[in-house]
């Protein structure tokens, strides 16, 4: 079997089995590696679902210009898919970007716009979103994707990503998903719970964000939380909450690659940290089937997580902030 295009392998992704022996709970703890997508990340089922399904719809032309907000991984995945099917692409990115995402959209021909003051919230999405409405009035025949209210967005999760974990397991019961714009998390829980309703769906959350009610300051590590709480999680089916810190996020990163060889960028580092301090405290005797998604892989991150300037400085500012 063969591929008219890299872009057509797209899911049926890694799922491995982890080893954890730092806590009292028992568990099968399966990863489910979504940088095996063709792009490096969760955010190519979206892509590719939404524009198949808004041009099967007729609700898009081919003369159509594709509008959106991201922090980088959605940006990579619609500049490849918008390329693949002939469509114009504008990106809306701000100054949080990494250079290698931003370098990589470009590079795949989108047209993009940098914004670059900060919002009331000390991020930049309110802002990007701001500019994308402009962009819907200036251009006429203009859709914008919309991430973070979309149907279709959480569509193609709850008919990909999700549908796969059912085939995939027998038993699920937890999963724990990093939480920016919502399309993810509320078409999977949606599906699992369906399969599994006894299963417990975990929200990972980052300091700083108001997704949850969380007070708003600067984020330093794109692609977790958000500085507004999406539409599309009113859809969604969530049992529990945990936030984690930048720091802990960063340690989970870098003890994915040194103890499981697992590259993986900063949102999986996160869903790391957050299973290893959410079963800290639990202890029964029944063994638990626990799926942690990851969505990209590390290589995104070698001018921040992985860089050891970067940290330095990171941790200078930390200390400061707390002073």
């Amino acid at each position: 079997m063969y591929y008219s295009t890299i872009l057509d392998n797209l899911g049926n992704t890694p799922l491995v089995k982890m080893e954890l022996n730092n806590h009292k709970q028992a568990m099968n703890l399966y990863a489910k590696l979504e940088f095996y997508n063709p792009t490096g990340s969760v955010k190519d089922r979206a892509a590719s679902y939404v524009l198949e399904k808004l041009l099967n719809n007729k609700e898009i032309n081919y003369d159509t210009t594709i509008i959106e907000s991201t922090s980088g991984n959605f940006g990579i995945a619609l500049s490849s898919y918008c390329k693949k099917y002939g469509l114009k692409f504008c990106c809306v990115i701000d100054a949080a970007i990494t250079d290698t995402n931003e370098n990589i959209i470009r590079s795949l021909g989108a047209e993009v716009i940098k914004i670059t003051e900060a919002d009331s919230s000390g991020g930049y999405l309110l802002n990007r979103i701001k500019k994308v409405n402009e962009i819907l009035v200036e251009r006429p025949n203009s859709y914008w994707i919309n991430q973070y209210a979309n149907p279709y967005n959480a569509e193609a999760y709850y008919t990909g990503l999700g549908n796969e974990l059912c085939e995939q397991l027998n038993n699920i019961d937890y999963i724990f998903i990093g939480v920016s714009s919502g399309g993810t998390i509320t078409g999977i829980s949606r599906k699992i719970k369906e399969r599994f309703p006894h299963a417990k769906v975990i929200a990972v959350d980052i300091v700083g964000s108001v997704i949850f009610g969380g007070k708003p300051q600067k984020r330093h590590i794109p692609g977790m939380g958000s500085s507004m709480r999406p539409e599309i999680l009113a859809h969604s089916q969530i049992d529990d909450i945990i936030i984690i810190d930048e720091v802990s996020c960063i340690f989970g990163c870098h003890e994915l690659l040194e103890k499981h060889s697992i590259f993986a960028g900063g949102s999986s580092g996160a869903v790391y940290s957050a299973i290893n301090q959410y079963f800290d405290s639990r202890n029964t005797s029944e063994v638990v089937d626990v799926v942690a998604l990851f969505p990209d892989r590390g290589d995104r991150y070698t001018s921040t997580i992985y860089n050891e300037q970067w940290l330095r400085n990171f941790v200078v500012k930390e200390k400061t902030s707390s002073i």
